[in-house]
């Protein structure tokens, strides 16, 4: 059985005074996809947040890989191999798609790794390749989707974050993004992810949770919240 990876123990965590996350407890384990699913709003970015060292910790602890980081600098949680894809399209528009790529790599101080691990992500997402040359601010909703993961990956992390993958994307790029999760699956990776999607992490996941106002209400297989019509329609609308 895989060991736990991220252990989270009786969090809180917000923003100024303001507490979003609540005494919250999970574990996540190596070689495994996690998924947090739940309604828009109530805290599953500020969850990932706070395992990245971007938000205040008020009470609990996080542990990766066997060590506390809940009070770590974020290039620190970085350098041990927790990577995180936040939400969205946060990349550096009037830089090229390649530069955007090599800024992911920035704690690497070995060009040659850096190298090899552009052409993996070519190799994963071809069209970033087409692009390389281009700004960032030229490229589509999917493409700069594309580019965030890739660029999360240029730090070869062992746990990798994704925040909402699938919003807002057509589903052509969707199925995308998801064979490269798989891969990433594949090579033994460990994926903690957020997705508004339910039914696009079922056939991944081993452990749901769901996440309701900065509290965990269920956890447990995919199956099971399959079969669980109410929790569906509560607090997924399905």
């Amino acid at each position: 059985m895989s060991e736990p990876i991220i252990e989270i123990n009786n969090l809180t965590s917000g923003y100024g005074e303001t507490r979003v996350i609540h005494d919250l407890s999970m574990t996540v384990k190596e070689g495994s996809l996690c998924a947090i699913v739940g309604p828009n709003g109530h805290g599953k970015t500020t969850l990932m947040k706070s395992i990245s060292g971007l938000v205040r910790i008020f009470s609990g602890s996080i542990t990766f890989s066997g060590e506390e980081i809940t009070s770590e600098r974020v290039d620190k949680i970085v350098s041990k191999g927790l990577v995180h894809v936040p939400q969205g399209d946060m990349v550096y528009p009037q830089m090229t798609v390649r530069d955007n790529l090599l800024m992911g790599s920035y704690i690497e101080n070995n060009s040659s790794q850096s190298n090899k691990r552009l052409q993996k992500v070519y190799e994963l997402f071809p069209r970033l390749h087409e692009r390389q040359n281009q700004h960032a601010n030229s490229l589509s909703g999917g493409e700069r989707r594309m580019l965030g993961i890739g660029r999360g990956l240029m730090t070869d992390g062992r746990v990798i974050i994704i925040d909402e993958p699938s919003l807002g994307l057509a589903p052509i790029v969707i199925d995308q993004i998801y064979k490269v999760i798989n891969l990433l699956m594949s090579e033994g990776r460990t994926i903690l992810i957020v997705e508004e999607n339910v039914t696009r992490v079922t056939d991944l996941a081993s452990n749901i949770y769901l996440l309701d106002t900065g509290n965990f209400v269920w956890n447990g297989t995919p199956s099971e919240l399959i079969q669980n019509r109410d929790l569906l329609k509560t607090y997924l609308g399905s």
